[in-house]
């Protein structure tokens, strides 16, 4: 047994509240090292004749990656108070895993074990109910439709010409309000709209005025109405927030440029010395080293105050559902936690999604954010299926790493995506192989989260990086892949309408083959076998005795057989109702 490789630490994915009741417990060892693991758990103030009382529960092994086995328990502590250990057996020998170390038996006195002193209900992590259940759908507005050409700024090119980096087409409000018919047919929940406030730039990330719309889009009783008929249909909207900076047009940074040391502007920000540039070398802190994007002092209290009623303003008069954060990793935890209060007491179910391209478990303990964007996760799906550069067993390694690494409740709210407006077109990235991108978009949309779909790649859109991953929308039909665009309004429709295929359904890879990945997602009626066949050849799998007899969802046939045959780069789901 190797004692060095078992962990266990009472706090953030290894201990947590799950829920009012429940406290989820996690502990890993040495792949293969250890046979079974239970755990012991009890009250702390419980003792009989001197001897702390405790239960025994053996802990499932909830995945491995390529140097770890996790163990999993979730208990539900009467009095909401627990102490806890681990015993740990490899076949030869038993140990007790506590606070303090190894022992040869279990101890009696309950200060030694592991403690989760308390469970708070404030304490839980917990996003909005409705994030769960949300397919979204990413729209850059410059680029999606143009609905009235009168708003067009100067110079906007014809639609559908290659775009530049500071090309203009004219995409709109009109325009999103026209497609929602298309969105619905889709099939999407939710619209993430990337920035639409005032700014000098096509993708409005340097924002001069967070109060107005750019004109460009229109103005705010359109917004209002494209709100109200998205809600109409059932579509929330998230807007953007960029509050780690802002746009050098922004008028208490004009002030600085003009007024120097004399502004009441100039600790908005963080400014080195005056003055603020000297040739190319500018003395402020920005976003990167761009000088048209400088750094928000997010600890000044007016530009505090400023910000919070920004985000107080778009959610009170226009009843937006949810705030995507930029670089929000470089805005101080102390911000987002006043952020957080601020918003969730005007609208308790606002979704807060933080833009972070790392670890975010900081961000993600119930007083900052509610998700994150999953790139994290990204890069693993991507290299697996449109790069073809992980193996099935690196694959499953990195996703069983991944999702050990946050609570369940953060994994079901995770904002899953496969690209954005900073990132190639996925199915160039693919190499065009729309056999691969299909298999994506099966793990994508039966996968614990909440995906996201960047416009256009329903339709199979191809392109480079910025900006050639920003093409005008194609809404001629004749120019979309059709036959794709339907595939994914079916996968959408069958995570709709099958429970185990989202968030209430347990995740877990199931191996049948080397070269095939195959995971369940069960729950108390429903249970799922997805096999997904990347495999330029195709391969036959057995089925295990209690995944038979079931019904592949994408034929409607039932296969009888103790074995499948999965084609190259083909699936089956297949699907069976679970007695109760």
């Amino acid at each position: 047994m190797l004692k060095e490789a078992i962990y266990h630490r009472a706090k953030h994915n290894f201990a947590y509240a799950y829920d009012e009741e429940t406290v989820h417990i996690l502990m890993k060892s040495k792949k293969n090292d250890l046979e079974q693991v239970d755990l012991l758990y009890g009250d702390p103030y419980i003792v009989k004749d001197g001897s702390w009382q405790f239960e025994r529960k053996e802990m499932k092994r909830s995945g491995s990656d390529e140097l770890f086995d996790y163990w999993f328990a979730a208990v539900k502590p009467f009095f909401r108070r627990l102490r806890y250990g681990f015993k740990c057996t490899d076949g030869k020998e038993s140990v007790f895993y506590t606070e303090r170390g190894f022992y040869r038996e279990a101890p009696e006195y309950s200060g030694v074990y592991f403690a989760f002193p308390f469970l708070h209900a404030v304490d839980v992590f917990k996003a909005p109910d409705w994030v769960k259940d949300t397919v979204w759908y990413q729209i850059f507005p410059e680029r999606f439709e143009d609905g009235e050409t009168s708003l067009n700024p100067k110079g906007s090119k014809p639609w559908g010409d290659p775009p530049e980096r500071n090309s203009y087409f004219g995409g709109d409000f009109e325009g999103v309000l026209k497609r929602l018919d298309y969105l619905q047919e889709l099939g999407v929940n939710g619209i993430y709209f990337t920035p639409i406030f005032q700014a000098e730039s096509n993708h409005k990330y340097d924002t001069t005025n967070y109060l107005a719309i750019d004109p460009q889009f229109g103005d705010k009783p359109l917004l209002k109405k494209l709100i109200r008929e998205c809600h109409r249909r059932g579509i929330k909207v998230m807007l953007d927030a960029v509050f780690n900076h802002c746009g050098r047009c922004f008028a208490p940074f004009q002030d600085v440029l003009k007024n120097k040391e004399k502004s009441p502007y100039k600790d908005w920000f963080h400014i080195h010395r005056f003055p603020l540039q000297e040739g190319s070398v500018i003395h402020y802190d920005a976003f990167g080293f761009e000088e048209t994007m400088p750094k928000l002092n997010t600890e000044n209290p007016e530009v505090r105050k400023y910000l919070l009623q920004t985000a107080v303003y778009w959610i009170k008069e226009f009843d937006i559902d949810a705030w995507r954060l930029d670089v929000a990793n470089e805005v101080s935890h102390d911000f987002w936690r006043e952020f957080r209060r601020t918003v969730k007491s005007v609208k308790p179910d606002v979704f807060i999604l933080g833009e972070i391209w790392h670890d975010s478990m900081a961000w993600l303990q119930g007083d900052q954010f509610d998700s994150v964007m999953n790139y994290r996760l990204a890069d693993s799906v991507v290299d697996f299926f449109a790069k073809g550069t992980l193996t099935v067993g690196q694959f499953m390694n990195d996703v069983v790493h991944h999702l050990h690494s946050y609570h369940l409740s953060v994994n079901e709210a995770a904002f899953n995506l496969l690209g954005s407006h900073d990132t190639p077109r996925i199915l160039t990235v693919a190499n065009e192989d729309k056999d691969r991108l299909k298999l994506l978009f099966v793990f994508h949309l039966s996968f614990i989260g909440t995906p996201c779909i960047y416009y256009g790649d329903e339709i199979g859109m191809t392109g480079g990086a910025d900006p050639d991953c920003r093409k005008c929308m194609v809404w001629n039909e004749d120019e979309q892949d059709r036959e794709l665009f339907h595939f994914v309004k079916k996968l959408i429709a069958m995570r709709k309408k099958i429970r185990a295929f989202r968030n209430e359904g347990d995740f877990a890879f199931l191996p049948l083959h080397p070269e095939v990945l195959s995971y369940t997602r069960k729950n108390k009626t429903e249970k799922l076998l997805i096999i997904l066949n990347p495999a330029e050849q195709a391969v036959e799998v057995e089925l295990p005795p209690n995944f038979r007899s079931m019904k592949d969802l994408w034929t409607g046939h039932v296969l009888e057989s103790s074995a499948a045959l999965i084609q190259r780069k083909g699936f089956l789901i297949l699907y069976q109702q679970q007695k109760r």
